[in-house]
């Protein structure tokens, strides 16, 4: 990993540029946009005023440690790459699911010495600022994402794992009326993948803070009897997986446009529900689903929050620059565990 990410090559995103809208834009210059971990995320501007995104992925683009790479019947597995974005992109867009529109994807290394997508630049705000500058205009995109997350969710498959893996069907889907089978080495039920990860996350971050550490085998006991009382299934619905209010953009007609799209998979519905929950807060009721498993909701928030200690602190062990803003999310995560009971 490296300490800081090198300026972007001009010229040669130029030819990126060129690929994809031919010699008649130039490419101005490019700005690098925050909040991006595991990918360059960069402005592009043009001579006739035009502007677009570039996404790059590369080790040097990467703040994460190289440990966070997984197998690929891993669904947690680090989500990063222009394959899982264009499998994404083009799902999303099947379902009618908005995204931002692809111009150009590139693997080939012609034109820049690593992948690279030219995407849209939307010009309204994120949903988490139209919530906090306008909450009436927010509340009619909320609703629409709501609408978009129901289609989203009822693409279902039989097995779990990212989009573009299990569309490559990578690793063999367990034996029928099986659940519990193993899959590259890896449970495919979703609770004893969350339950794993969980009990790997709570041994992390007991080494690192010392409430959970002392809390520790209380939540250990807790991890292991939600999952108990768990039944598991057969089908699984594809879902974003980390859609915060962040990750979603607003158009020019206010409707949502769902980005970081890398992470599809598919998954219990629930792991989607409790990331809303905990995003949205009080406007999470226009995002919620009947039928939800209240068992699964209850074992999914407490492994939510030890990930959301562990990995901010692991991303911290690097040069990410935006410490204070994963130092908050730590915080939060660390109290939500400790109230668990």
């Amino acid at each position: 990993m490296q300490a800081k990410r090198p300026p972007p090559d001009v010229g040669l995103l130029g030819t990126v540029a060129n690929a994809a809208f031919g010699s008649g834009r130039r490419l101005a210059g490019a700005t690098r946009l925050a909040g991006a971990s595991k990918k360059g995320v960069y402005r592009a501007a043009f001579d006739d005023g035009f502007t677009a995104i570039i996404y790059i992925w590369d080790e040097s683009e990467d703040y994460w440690p190289a440990s966070e790479a997984r197998s690929h019947g891993d669904p947690f597995a680090h989500a990063s790459g222009l394959q899982l974005f264009t499998s994404a992109h083009e799902r999303l867009t099947k379902l009618g699911v908005r995204a931002p529109t692809l111009y150009l994807a590139d693997a080939s290394r012609a034109h820049y010495p690593a992948d690279v997508a030219l995407v849209e630049d939307l010009a309204g705000p994120s949903l988490e600022v139209l919530l906090h500058d306008d909450l009436d205009r927010a509340l009619v995109v909320v609703r629409q994402l709501g609408e978009a997350l129901q289609v989203l969710h009822s693409d279902i498959a039989p097995v779990t794992g990212k989009l573009l893996h299990v569309m490559r069907r990578d690793t063999p889907a367990p034996e029928q009326g099986d659940p519990q089978a193993t899959r590259g080495g890896m449970a495919t039920s979703c609770e004893q993948i969350v339950l794993a990860r969980a009990l790997a996350d709570l041994a992390e971050a007991s080494a690192r803070v010392a409430a959970i550490s002392a809390a520790s085998t209380r939540l250990e006991d807790t991890l292991r009897r939600s999952a108990a009382d768990v039944m598991p299934r057969t089908e699984f619905s594809l879902i974003h997986g980390e859609l915060g209010p962040d990750h979603v953009l607003v158009d020019s007609r206010d409707r949502p446009v769902v980005i970081d799209i890398e992470g599809l998979m598919y998954f219990d519905v629930e792991w989607e529900h409790v990331f809303l929950r905990l995003r949205f807060g009080t406007h999470y009721g226009q995002l919620e689903t009947p039928g939800l498993d209240q068992r699964r909701l209850e074992l999914y928030k407490l492994a939510m929050h030890l990930s959301l200690i562990a990995a901010p602190l692991r991303l911290l062990d690097g040069e990410y620059p935006e410490r204070a803003l994963m130092m908050e999310i730590v915080e939060f995560n660390i109290a939500q565990a400790l109230s668990t009971r």
